[in-house]
């Protein structure tokens, strides 16, 4: 039986799962930095670029779901006794829509994992392209990262999303 206690459990997640991602994203950038700034080889290079734009992703949507997650929360659980048509009409729309995007995430990731593997099979002995393997190296390390964050919560998302189609059913 789906209750408040369920929405609660999900947004509460989803922001901690939020803050751990900002976290992450920062801890990115200040490695991009210091792959840049500081060791300043062509492999260092090469591996500064996906941690840059990997960690100014994960950064920007740790942020966001960690800022809106309280409102969600507040706002779903006020609906589920005062306007339980809301979570009919917009959350679970939303979800689905959420549920759509965790597909097309994963297969971007599959796709860039992909890539990765054939750049550091191709790359991995050749000097002159070091700074393809670097980018190959952290290019897998982030988008596995990333594959794994979305995994875990596309699983989290769509069992709330389960649980409110169960409770509209009723």
């Amino acid at each position: 039986m789906f209750t408040k206690t369920d929405i609660e459990k999900y947004f509460l997640t989803e922001k901690n799962a939020g803050l751990i991602f900002l976290i992450v994203g920062i801890i990115a950038l200040l490695i991009a930095a210091g792959f840049f700034f500081f060791w300043k080889t062509n492999f260092a290079k090469g591996a500064a670029i996906p941690l840059l734009i990997f960690g100014l992703v994960q950064a920007v949507a740790g942020f966001a779901v960690y800022k809106n997650s309280d409102n969600q929360r507040i706002d779903m659980v006020y609906s589920f006794d005062m306007n339980p048509s809301k979570l009919r009409n917009e959350e679970l729309p939303r979800m689905k829509m959420v549920n759509r995007s965790f597909v097309i995430y994963k297969w971007i990731e599959i796709a860039l994992i992909i890539t990765a593997i054939v750049l550091i099979v191709l790359y991995r002995n050749n000097e002159e392209k070091v700074f393809l393997f670097g980018f190959a190296i952290t290019l897998l390390i982030q988008s596995a990262l990333m594959f794994s964050a979305d995994f875990v919560a596309a699983k989290r998302a769509s069992i709330y999303m389960q649980q409110l189609e169960t409770l509209i059913k009723k």
